[in-house]
């Protein structure tokens, strides 16, 4: 075959070139690019050499030259926005940073003036922020853009190294003032309006810390980040604004550098947080600028008149939470030099202005009421800012007495904001008085102060009449004789309460300097933002053993008639413990803390949170030891608020076993033991303190567990043992003589009465109780009907609610088993002032403040209603304030009937809030009728509503929406009942509603 096969033609190689074209070539060495010389001749020749991955040496002379910069005909600054500074800073961004990060922080440890300050003071200017910010977007998107993960694993590091750089650069010192500076050099107007803009919209728009931190969030998920990125922290970069405003001002700027931080602070009010702003310039302008106090008000005068106003609000509400405390109805009238110096710094922050003098006029006599909730000493100083101002004293006072005498107001306002409005009637009468007395005299014989005491007088509200009649005897004591005056000749009017109201007419209010607010200011604090140090590993150390014990042996010696005598159990055998097994001994603790007992070393414990032992004691031990302590001596008293801070912002680091209910049972045990001081402070808290929503609805649940544990209703086992030995048995002696509750005491057995344990949903487990307690006689009711169903066709959810509720009845008794009990006045008072008012009352006040889009997130608000309920239920119908009560909770039911749409946990919640007050004033239908005529029909109609729109009802159906139209139904039935029985006594009400 291979003779067939004849060659056309041949050719040959040389052997060098076969032996070339066999052979295995190697891999060629990598090529490197060579070095360029830095002469620093252009900056085209630096950013030549900053893309050719230049040496460390070569990239420090860069850097120089870019700082120094140059001058002459061709001068050139980085830090002034130009397409050729453009072009080096995005190289340094997005080069140098990400592969010399690491090399510059380590050459430049513990020296000023490395290489990384002279790189930072290239990229500190506007142009350089926005490349950082543009390049953390970049590399955000483009972790984003793959769902599995991220494909380029540098992507991570390139991210962490510009969060850091962009921390360090506005760390750097000069802060705003070197940011401006970077753009005041530019001479052409046109140029520097839009950098100005840019300006005000980099610093107080928001990016920042929105763009960083959905990079640390990245960074977090690859556990990327070792410490924790300040200016994703929003208000961490809201402090390092106003110490940045606070710094630039006092380096005697001029009037437009004053314009422009005006303009920032003004647009950072949009901010969360916005309160710390205000607050920092305010105590670093006005209270310590001792040799400069008119800067704050100059400064605030080239703010928006609306956020002037917002501006205002929060040194009122700042002032009275750091220098006047709470409100106290004991408070003396005598001349405060606190007051005084609040009144001095409300003077200087009005400076003169008219705008802000309404303003202030407005607080005092707007519909928010004046300061709702908190002491009367910020009352008194802003009504002794207008004193010297005879129109704006004298209008102070009529427009007070106008809204006080109305029928309107005076039947749908919180107590608590007649109560500041009352205040603030009686210390604008009395500066008339002296300034003007004939003005007074006037007014007292005009037809709005006897109408105002009339309407007072025929109030339904007790505590509404009493404030009335106090303001009569205080006004007419002022203009009329000793024998002509007013007098009701009542003991009420005669108590200590009603004497301090009578004395506000006398009180004179001076304003003196602002020396005692400087005296309690805490040292100032540095304008940079701190760099956090590392996080402590969060890993909980073993439990310590006790150390064996050697040189000696035991031995067990048998004992016949020990072991033939039955009534001897021996003990069981030890289980064996985890931590015996462990071989290595440096794990063991063997300093384990003891048990806290003082107030002062709980609390210790509590902030020590990075040891697992001591945050195990403090919540094991903490009920106990403050029961135990709240009646013997005053280390409750003092520490009260404290603990209770500490309790409600805790967290879990170390997921402690049974961490929620004993954090729970601490802050329920505070309140138990300062019940009329904590909580308003609880209530308080929750509106205005900076909590989470879980840390906001625990606030709640304590509050109304605390309130039914204050009323009887609820026993805690840490209330037993809380007590001393001498007063209690032991439990083995005390079961011979004190014989077990019975439940044929005629008292409501609610489930859950022995609180061993708080479930997350207490306050639901407690809602639902009482709901079956109140419709389990309607399911009688309906069961025997023997002719067809009731107006509502009932029947079809009967067998179910009788399956629910321990307590329906089989036959057909139609006996109502009472929801509610009877309990001291004493009590149903405290409950009344100390818990439900505030709660209500603050609650109209957050409707108008930056807090409305808190208390309507729909589990908040539906947690919220449910404890106005429990706390009424637990005032009980022998409250006094009854009355006060049930129109402020129904006003607020009808007012939120709109955030019920598509929440069926909110509307759950409205429902049970509504059975409860009619379960309370079922002995008083026809009263309830009179009172709140129209709330009847109109809560009827929306009821209707509800029931017939919700689907369910179906004979052992289950879910939501069942129970929310077994509320409704039940609800419907009692509100149509009191219709029909009382349509006479509703008629007048009916007249003309639609």
């Amino acid at each position: 075959m291979a003779d067939l096969l004849t060659p056309v033609s041949q050719t040959y190689r040389k052997q060098a070139h076969n032996e070339e074209f066999l052979s295995v070539s190697k891999p060629a060495e990598p090529a490197t690019a060579p070095t360029l010389e830095f002469n620093g001749t252009s900056p085209e020749e630096a950013l030549e050499v900053l893309k050719s991955q230049p040496s460390y040496d070569t990239l420090l002379c860069v850097l120089k030259y870019l700082q120094k910069g140059t001058r002459g005909k061709q001068a050139f600054d980085i830090r002034i926005p130009g397409p050729r500074c453009a072009q080096i800073i995005h190289v340094l961004v997005t080069e140098i940073v990400p592969n010399y990060s690491t090399l510059l922080r380590e050459s430049s440890e513990g020296q000023s003036g490395g290489a990384l300050d002279v790189l930072l003071a290239c990229l500190t200017s506007l142009t350089g922020i926005n490349a950082a910010l543009t390049y953390i977007r970049a590399l955000t998107r483009e972790a984003k853009s793959d769902p599995k993960g991220f494909k380029n694993p540098h992507v991570v590091f390139n991210l962490s190294f510009t969060l850091d750089l962009l921390g360090r650069l506005l760390q750097a010192d000069g802060g705003l003032k070197q940011l401006w500076s970077s753009i005041s050099p530019v001479d052409n107007a046109v140029q520097v309006r839009p950098m100005r803009q840019e300006f005000i919209s980099l610093l107080a728009s928001g990016r920042i810390s929105s763009f960083s931190a959905e990079a640390e969030d990245l960074c977090r998920q690859q556990s990327k980040l070792d410490e924790e990125v300040w200016v994703a922290n929003g208000k961490r970069y809201v402090d390092w604004l106003g110490h940045g405003l606070v710094t630039w001002i006092r380096h005697g700027v001029s009037e437009e550098d004053i314009k422009l931080a005006a303009e920032v602070a003004a647009r950072a009010m949009r901010l969360p947080h916005s309160e710390n702003l205000i607050k920092t310039l305010f105590t670093e302008l006005l209270l310590r600028g001792a040799g400069n106090q008119t800067t704050f008000g100059e400064l605030l005068g080239y703010f928006p008149p609306l956020q002037q106003r917002k501006v205002l609000l929060i040194i009122l509400k700042l002032l009275s939470n750091l220098y006047l405390g709470s409100a106290d109805s004991s408070e003396g009238t005598d001349d405060d030099p606190i007051i005084s110096a609040v009144a001095g710094a409300l003077r200087d922050v009005i400076a003169k202005d008219e705008n802000q003098k309404d303003y202030l006029i407005s607080w005092l006599t707007g519909a928010s009421g004046a300061g709702l909730g908190e002491s009367c000493g910020i009352r008194r100083a802003a009504v002794a800012v207008l004193a010297d101002d005879k129109v704006a004293i004298s209008t102070v006072l009529e427009k007070s007495l106008n809204q006080f005498g109305d029928q309107l107001y005076i039947r749908h306002s919180p107590m608590l904001q007649q109560e500041a409005h009352a205040q603030v009637l009686l210390l604008s009468a009395g500066y008339t008085h002296r300034i003007a007395p004939i003005k007074l005299t006037v007014l007292l014989r005009s037809s709005a102060y006897l109408n105002t005491v009339s309407n007072r007088i025929a109030a339904s509200q007790g505590r509404g009449r009493f404030l009335g009649m106090v303001v009569g005897e205080a006004l007419s004591g002022l203009v009329h004789g000793k024998e002509t005056k007013l007098d009701f000749k009542m003991d009420e009017l005669d108590t200590s309460e009603a004497k301090w109201y009578k004395a506000l007419v006398h009180v004179s209010d001076k304003i003196g300097p602002l020396n005692p607010l400087r005296a309690l200011l805490s040292p100032s604090t540095t304008s940079k933002a701190p760099r956090p140090a590392k996080q402590a590993e969060k890993v909980a150390p073993k439990l310590s053993r006790a150390p064996r014990q050697s040189g000696f042996a035991i031995e067990e010696i048998k004992d016949d008639e020990e072991q033939d005598d039955p009534e001897l159990i021996p003990y069981a055998k030890p289980d064996s413990d985890a931590e015996d097994s462990d071989d290595d001994p440096t794990l063991i603790s063997r300093d384990k803390p003891k048990a806290p007992v003082y107030i002062r070393d709980l609390i210790s414990y509590l902030r020590d949170t990075e040891t697992y032992d001591k945050q195990k004691l403090a919540l094991a031990t903490a009920p106990t030891l403050i029961r135990r302590k709240a009646t013997y001596g005053t280390e409750v008293t003092s520490h009260a608020e404290e603990l209770a801070a500490l309790l409600v912002g805790l967290q879990d680091k170390f997921d402690l076993d049974a961490f929620h209910d004993q954090r729970l049972q601490g802050m329920i045990a505070i309140v138990v033991a300062q019940p009329k001081k904590m909580g308003q402070w609880f209530a308080k808290t929750f509106f205005d303190g900076d909590y989470s929503f879980s840390q906001r609805a625990s606030i709640l649940i304590v509050l109304g567990l605390s309130g039914r544990e204050i009323a009887g209703f609820e026993t805690s086992e840490y209330a037993t043992a809380a007590q001393f030995p001498s007063k209690a048995l032991p439990t083995r002696v005390e079961k011979h003589y004190i014989p077990p509750s019975s439940s044929s005491t005629g008292r409501l057995q609610t489930p859950g009465s022995n609180l061993k344990a708080l479930p997350p949903n207490a306050v639901d487990k407690l809602a639902q109780s009482l709901s079956q307690t109140f419709l389990a006689p309607l399911a009688a009711e309906a069961a025997d009907a023997a002719t067809g169903p009731d107006a509502l066709k009932l029947s079809s959810f009967t067998s179910r609610l009788n399956a629910q509720s321990s307590n329906s009845s089989k036959g057909g008794s139609k006996a109502r088993t009472r929801g509610v009990r009877s309990i001291p006045n004493t009590t149903a008072s405290l409950i009344a002032s100390s818990f439900f008012f505030p709660l209500t009352s603050r609650f109209q006040a957050a409707m108008a403040s930056s807090s409305r889009e808190i208390i309507f997130q729909p589990y908040l608000l539906a947690v919220y209603l449910k404890t106005l309920a429990l706390l009424l239920h637990a005032a009980g119908p022998s409250t006094l304030a009854l009355p006060q009560m049930t129109a402020e909770l129904w006003d607020l039911l009808l007012g939120v009937r709109a955030q019920c749409l598509g929440e069926q946990g909110v509307t759950q919640a409205v429902l049970f809030a509504l059975i409860a007050l009619l379960d309370v004033n079922e002995g008083d239908m026809r009263g309830l009728c009179e009172r709140q005529g129209r709330e009847v029909v109109e809560s009827m109609e929306w009821v209707g509503g509800v029931f017939n729109n919700t689907r369910g009802g179906d004979a052992g159906g289950d879910g939501e929406e069942n129970e929310v139209k077994m509320l409704a139904a039940g609800v419907l039935i009692r509100l149509r009942e009191a219709v029909d029985k009382y349509q006479a006594v509703l008629m007048g009400d009916l007249i003309g509603l639609t």
